[in-house]
C-alpha cells in the first residue's frame, strides 16, 4: 500500500530490460507490437523476481498502432507474468512516448500515490496499420449495419475499384507533408552541419555501442527475442571513410544536402521497460538502486510558422529544467541526446553555444555553452541502436541509470529527446 501524504521523493530506477532493436521487416517482421512488449515485460519480470507481482501501474505506448491495440499496455500486462491485477494505461507523445511514461510513473512514485511501477514503449514500422479510404470505410460500416441480404447487396454495390487502395501510413508531418528527415535536412542547412561532422558522430555511435556489447555492458538490459541477441544495425566497422559513399537521402534536389541513411536512424522495431520506485521498495525487495529520476521538462516548438526547426523542442527544453534545479549545463558527467539524425545532435549542441539564439529565441542572458564529447552518448544511441519511436526513452532511461551507477556516487547525467509535432522532452538523472 502507498505511503499516506509523503513528503515529495525522487523515484528510484532499478533497472531496464529491451529486447534488441531490429531493423524494419528483418527479425521482427512477423512480431506485433503486443508480442514485443510482452516479450520485453517477462525479461524485466524475471530479472528482478517480478512473477505473479503487480507493481503500482505500467504506464507505455506505441506511435503506430493498430485499432486492436486501443489497449495495448494492459492486453500485454494480461500476456505477461505480472499479476493480473496490476493497472496498465497507454501513452503517446511520439518519440518522447518511452521518457514521458517513466516521468508519469515517477511523479506518482514521488507523491506517494505508488510505491512501483514500469515505464516503456514499442514500436513496430514492420506490422504497420494500414487504413482503408473513407469512402469504403463508409461502404464497410453500411454493411457491417445491414440487416437484409438485400442491404448488404447494396452495400457491396457502392465499392469501386479507387476505394480499394489502402491509406498508408505516413511518415510525413501532417502540417507541412515534409518527412522528419527533409525537416532535419532544412535544420541542418540552417546551423551549417557539415556532412562529416555527422558521419564522425555515427560512427562513433556504432562503434560505442559495439563496444558496450563487447564487454557486456548490455548484458543485464538487453533479452534476446526471436533469435536476435542484439540490435542488428549495429556496425562495428563503420567508418567516416564508409559513410561518406552514401548518397544523400534528405534534401533531395539540394546539390549541399548532407544528410543519408548512415547518419540518420533506420526505421526500427523494438520494446524497452523500466522498472522504477521508492527506495524503500527496492530495499524491501532486495533490488537495486541505479539512480534516480531528479526532474524533467517538455517544450514545444512552432515549427510550422514559428520558423523554428521541428526537432528543436529540446533544446528550449534544457535551459527551464537547468534553471529550475540549479544547474549549469556543464553539470553533467553523462549527456544522452536522442540522435534521431546526427544533425540534430549537433545543431541542439550548436545552438546552446550561440550567444544570439540564446539570447533571442531562449531569453538567456549567456549562451549555455559546449559539452564535453567524449560524455556524449557514451555506450552508443539510435543511430547504432535504431529508433523504434516509443520504445527509445526507455533504452536511454535504462542505459543512463546504469552508466550512473557504473560511475559512483552523484554522477549526473541529462537527457534530451526530440520528438514529432515540435515537441521535445528533458529530463536528469543522478546516481
Amino acid at each position: 500500500m502507498a505511503t499516506q501524504n509523503p513528503a515529495t521523493r525522487k523515484a528510484a530506477i532499478v533497472g531496464g530490460n529491451r529486447i534488441p532493436f531490429a531493423r524494419s521487416n528483418s527479425a521482427y517482421a512477423q512480431a506485433s507490437n503486443q508480442d514485443m512488449l510482452t516479450a520485453t515485460l517477462d525479461g524485466l519480470v524475471a530479472r528482478f523476481g517480478l512473477q505473479g507481482e503487480s507493481v503500482g501501474e505500467v504506464v507505455a505506448g506505441a506511435v503506430l498502432k493498430h485499432a486492436r491495440d486501443f489497449n495495448l499496455t494492459r492486453e500485454s500486462v494480461l500476456g505477461s507474468r505480472l499479476a493480473p491485477t496490476t493497472p496498465a494505461y497507454d501513452v503517446q507523445q511520439a518519440c518522447g512516448t518511452g521518457l514521458e511514461a517513466a516521468i508519469l510513473v515517477a511523479n506518482k512514485i514521488a507523491l506517494g500515490q505508488i510505491e512501483s511501477g514500469i515505464a516503456g514503449g514499442v514500436d513496430t514500422t514492420s506490422d504497420a496499420p494500414l487504413a482503408v479510404s473513407d469512402d469504403l470505410r463508409r461502404v464497410l460500416i453500411s454493411l457491417n449495419n445491414a440487416k437484409t441480404v438485400q442491404d448488404r447487396l447494396k452495400a457491396l454495390a457502392r465499392i469501386r475499384p479507387g476505394m480499394i487502395a489502402p491509406d498508408m501510413p505516413r511518415n510525413a508531418e501532417p502540417r507541412t507533408g515534409l518527412a522528419m528527415g527533409d525537416h532535419a535536412a532544412i535544420t541542418a542547412k540552417e546551423w551549417q552541419i557539415g556532412r562529416e561532422e555527422q558521419d564522425e558522430l555515427a560512427a562513433r555511435s556504432h562503434r560505442n555501442m559495439a563496444a558496450a556489447y563487447d564487454r557486456g555492458f548490455f548484458d543485464d538490459l538487453v533479452t534476446p527475442f526471436l533469435g536476435l541477441a542484439r540490435d542488428n544495425n549495429v556496425r562495428p566497422d563503420s567508418s567516416v571513410e564508409k559513410l561518406a559513399k552514401l548518397k544523400p537521402v534528405f534534401g533531395k534536389g539540394d546539390p549541399d544536402a548532407t544528410m543519408t541513411a548512415g547518419n540518420s536512424t533506420p526505421l526500427t522495431d523494438g520494446a524497452s521497460a523500466v522498472l522504477l520506485a521508492s527506495d524503500e521498495w527496492a530495499e524491501a525487495k532486495g533490488l537495486p538502486v541505479l539512480a534516480h529520476l531528479v526532474d524533467a521538462q517538455t517544450a514545444a516548438v512552432d515549427y510550422v510558422h514559428g520558423g523554428e526547426g521541428l526537432l528543436m523542442a529540446p533544446v528550449y527544453a534544457v535551459p527551464v529544467l537547468l534553471a529550475r534545479n540549479g544547474l549549469s549545463l556543464q553539470d553533467f558527467d553523462f549527456y544522452e541526446i536522442h540522435e534521431a539524425f546526427a544533425s540534430t545532435v549537433l545543431a541542439t549542441m550548436k545552438a546552446w553555444e550561440d550567444p544570439a539564439y540564446c539570447k533571442e529565441k531562449l531569453g538567456l542572458d549567456a549562451p549555455l555553452g559546449s559539452i564535453d564529447r567524449a560524455k556524449l552518448n557514451v555506450h552508443g544511441s539510435s543511430l547504432a541502436a535504431g529508433h523504434p519511436f516509443a520504445a527509445t526513452g526507455g533504452r536511454i532511461v535504462a542505459s543512463l541509470a546504469k552508466t550512473l551507477h557504473e560511475a559512483g556516487p552523484g554522477k549526473r547525467g541529462l537527457i534530451s529527446i526530440c520528438a514529432a509535432g515540435g515537441q521535445g522532452v528533458v529530463a536528469v538523472l543522478e546516481s
